[in-house]
């Protein structure tokens, strides 16, 4: 996985609640198991119309917001489905960051496997975040390690991430990768156990 360190970006506001995980990818573009190419049905029904034409008024088609790397959300974002193709969309779109009030579950986790960072912050703060992403200036700064996001106006909100997490983002480690860094000492407990449990074939 890319590591995720500090990402300073340009953030769209999207600030609607239970955006679901068919809305995040439809699924008409599920019959894949490959991660590139998804992008392309990030939000279809939201970002073109019946025709296939884009949507002028949808935040992420509009010029400035081109590149967005980071999203404001509403709450419970990522609800619905439990399909892996969501975060893997976000990501070969470009979506690094979710700011959200709250997510559903197994999106969440799921965030943490593919490099995107979900933050959870209050109501109130996320909707200073989309304000300020909508207004004049949508630059963000997203610091994992000092678990803040700044503002364009300069404000910083502190989240909070479980250690663990923070570690695999920071190293761009996913539960194999993770896994894996403790190669030496799985070598060292297999050729231990075959040696005092001989016995067993």
């Amino acid at each position: 996985m890319k590591p995720f360190t500090r990402l300073h970006a340009v953030a769209a506001p999207l600030p609607i609640a239970n955006i679901d995980t068919d809305q995040i990818i439809p699924k008409q573009f599920l019959a894949t198991v490959e991660r590139t190419g998804l992008g392309k049905g990030l939000f279809y029904d939201l970002r073109f119309d019946g025709a296939g034409n884009p949507k002028p008024d949808f935040v992420l088609n509009q010029p400035t917001f081109q590149g967005a790397s980071i999203l404001v959300a509403g709450p419970n974002f990522g609800c619905g489905s439990s399909r892996e193709h969501a975060p893997w969309a976000l990501d070969d779109f470009g979506i690094r960051c979710v700011i959200a009030p709250s997510f559903a579950d197994i999106f969440f986790n799921n965030c943490f496997n593919n490099a995107i960072l979900p933050i959870v912050l209050p109501q109130e703060a996320c909707d200073q975040l989309a304000g300020e992403a909508g207004g004049g200036n949508h630059l963000f700064t997203v610091d994992l390690y000092a678990q803040t996001v700044t503002a364009p106006s300069g404000k910083e909100h502190a989240f909070e991430i479980d250690p663990g997490r923070k570690l695999k983002l920071l190293e761009g480690l996913d539960d194999i990768g993770m896994t894996l860094t403790r190669a030496d000492d799985i070598s060292a407990y297999e050729q231990r156990r075959r040696y005092q449990t001989a016995w067993l074939k």
